[in-house]
């Protein structure tokens, strides 16, 4: 069972656990930048997520939350459910090229 400080009632109603890579921490995640159904992810960019994600909570996630949040933005926009780990090479070339 949970601890009430991490659990969030609204993961129980929402969508975006029946995307592949998402489960109620992902979830709980989204919910911190407002984003509680799989809908609102369309069009989004996912750097612009969890850029915002990691400046809400003043630290640095793991990179491989941002690999999650591209998938479920590609799954949300009607691409296909791929593994987390398949986005890390984009991610890694992605965030190099904003960096220059």
């Amino acid at each position: 069972m949970s601890s009430p400080d991490r659990r969030d009632d609204t993961t129980g109603q929402t969508d975006l656990l029946e995307l592949a890579n998402v489960g109620p921490a992902v979830a709980r995640h989204l919910a911190r930048v407002g984003i509680t159904r799989t809908g609102q992810l369309a069009g989004l960019d996912p750097v612009e997520l969890y850029d915002r994600l990691c400046a809400l909570d003043g630290r640095r996630y793991d990179p491989c939350l941002l690999d999650t949040f591209m998938s479920a933005v590609e799954q949300a926009d009607g691409g296909p459910a791929r593994p987390w780990w398949d986005y890390t090479a984009g991610r890694k070339r992605l965030l190099s090229e904003r960096v220059r």
